[in-house]
């Protein structure tokens, strides 16, 4: 949901998706900085944010005001690193700000006050804030008449947080104990959602999975147990990578090894990528549940990764047919020529609604889908977010490259390789995975690493272009934006355009990461080139000290505040 609000001072944009809701103001009259900070505010120090949930009858149900980590150093000396502060003491200096903290389905209203003064001397303006209303989405997509219904989880993906070790005090997770508390914290919502998707077959129902990794017998023990209640439960599993003897020791210890219920894939050529279950009722596809989770405790509970179900039987139709050609054993020779029939490349713009896309699909001269995806990159007007859990192909390097007025958001499990380039564009916002290390910031705590995953931190497969515009496509499924993943590999991709619900939940969850990994990122850079700066954890004092940058028509900073306001 959005909604925008522009009063005297401000003007207020609220962007909720199911458990972020991103806040981005402006000015309402824009200031002239040309000779500096003007006079009006020249001890602007930024902004607080309250919080109100409402009830169904409009009702206060709490009311408090925000916090955040950083603080000016000079006030509250002695307090504990990481200790979170109230923004009305120590304010947002930045024109952007999200609760990463809001309940699904929960009607909210923000307060964005403007912050003046000095550190130990405040002037809370609460005469000139600004208040935007929002209702968080639910999971559980909205069903309507010849509507596609959406059921989207994003895990938490940051055990390297400041949450984590203030929580849990960096304690190590136990996989095997999938509802314990620091578990169910970094799920948040994506195992209970799998067992949720799982738990809709019945008795005379049926489940079709293709599964990469499937080693995590928590899952597997629900498919069993869909098994003795009645449900025809069948697996597609990868038998010939380094994860064969796992999927294989999982399928015999919960007894679904049986010849009528796994299928091995073998093929030699790529590897067998998806993670995707269809549902059956009565002998008819009507759902599937797909994106970049691997049924795994990694998969699940490690590194960012989101579950998307698509209620709409036309599309789980196209998900039973490749399954079918999948458990056939069929090479990628085999397999392109139906699954291009299957899942024609659109030509240009995609159409609205759900496009799927299977792989393997290109032929191996050709680049026909990987430039597909460029290609919508290159049609974004304001903003672009993707993510990279490993290379950045040269089909999006060279549009990631041009010199424009586009914002261009990069998160990227590690850092860019020594043949990456992503050119000299200010506009182009790159993140490295990391965590903080003891002593990077003097007002931060130290961070744990990842035990669950070989790759620590970013594993999901999707890109937004013009997110926040009325008519958003969404990439998002399997495969990675790499030539393997359309010539070779097993894989599937889903298109989805115009639905602002879905890019609104994928775009609060991506500045989510993008952010959380972009402070980590440039401190371990700052690091790295011996110009390590403790304190840049602290506010400033001053406002020509941070207000300026947002209002230079070169800076990132200012196209984001004046793009994401709309």
């Amino acid at each position: 949901m959005r909604a925008r609000v522009v009063g005297n001072t401000l003007t207020v944009r609220a962007i909720a998706g199911l458990h972020v809701v991103s806040l981005a103001w402006d000015f309402t009259a824009a200031p002239d900085f040309d000779a500096g900070v003007p006079q009006p505010l020249a001890d602007l120090l930024g902004f607080a944010i309250e919080r109100r949930e409402l009830g169904d009858q409009g009702e206060v149900i709490e009311r408090y005001m925000l916090r955040g980590i950083k603080r000016f150093e000079a006030v509250d000396e002695g307090l504990a690193p990481g200790t979170p502060v109230r923004l009305d003491s120590h304010p947002v200096q930045s024109f952007l700000w999200a609760d990463y903290t809001a309940k699904p389905e929960t009607t909210y209203a923000y307060g964005v006050i403007p912050v003046h003064g000095t550190p130990k001397n405040l002037d809370v303006r609460h005469a000139s804030a600004v208040s935007v209303q929002v209702t968080t989405e639910a999971e559980l997509g909205i069903d309507g008449a010849g509507a596609t219904r959406h059921d989207i989880y994003f895990n938490r993906g940051v055990i390297g947080s400041q949450a984590y070790a203030r929580r849990y005090q960096n304690a190590a997770p136990n996989p095997d104990r999938p509802l314990s508390k620091e578990m169910r914290w970094l799920s948040r919502g994506l195992y209970e959602g799998l067992k949720r998707f799982i738990a809709c077959a019945a008795d005379g129902d049926a489940l079709r999975c293709a599964f990469y990794e499937f080693h995590y017998r928590p899952v597997a023990r629900l498919l069993r147990a869909a098994l003795d209640g009645g449900v025809d439960v069948q697996i597609v599993y990868d038998a010939e990578s380094s994860y064969e003897a796992e999927n294989r020791a999982t399928l015999e210890a919960v007894g679904l090894d049986g010849p009528k219920i796994a299928f091995p894939r073998t093929v030699s050529e790529g590897i067998r990528h998806n993670k995707f279950i269809v549902l059956l009722k009565h002998d008819e596809p009507v759902a599937v549940w797909t994106g970049s989770t691997n049924i795994s405790h990694g998969g699940i509970f490690g590194h960012s990764n989101v579950g998307h179900v698509i209620w709409d039987a036309a599309v789980a139709a196209k998900f039973l047919d490749y399954w079918k050609r999948l458990a056939n054993d069929d090479t990628p020779s085999k397999l392109r020529a139906p699954n291009r029939a299957a899942t024609p490349l659109p030509n240009g713009r995609p159409p609205a609604g759900v496009t799927p896309l299977f792989s393997a699909r290109d032929a191996a001269d050709s680049n026909d889908t990987l430039q597909w995806y460029a290609d919508r990159m290159a049609d974004a007007r304001e903003v672009v977010c993707l993510t990279v859990a490993f290379n950045l192909d040269p089909a999006f390097q060279t549009v990631i490259s041009r010199q424009n007025d586009v914002l261009r958001f990069i998160v990227k499990d590690d850092d860019l390789a020594q043949n990456e380039r992503i050119g000299s564009d200010r506009d182009v916002l790159f993140a490295a995975g990391g965590r903080l290390e003891a002593g990077a910031l003097a007002n931060f705590l130290a961070e744990r690493d990842n035990p669950l995953n070989r790759n620590d931190y970013i594993h999901t497969k999707f890109m937004l272009v013009d997110p926040l515009g009325d008519d958003p496509p969404v990439i998002s499924g399997s495969a990675n934006f790499s030539k393997p993943s359309q010539r070779s590999n097993d894989e599937n991709m889903l298109v989805i355009r115009g639905d602002t619900r879905v890019a609104d939940i994928y775009f609060g969850e991506f500045m989510r990461i993008f952010d959380h990994h972009y402070a980590r990122y440039l401190v371990e850079k700052l690091q790295n080139e011996g110009r390590s700066d403790p304190s840049a954890g602290y506010l400033k004092t001053a406002a020509p000290d941070w207000l300026p940058a947002h209002f230079d028509a070169r800076s990132p900073k200012s196209k984001r505040r004046r793009y994401f306001v709309g």
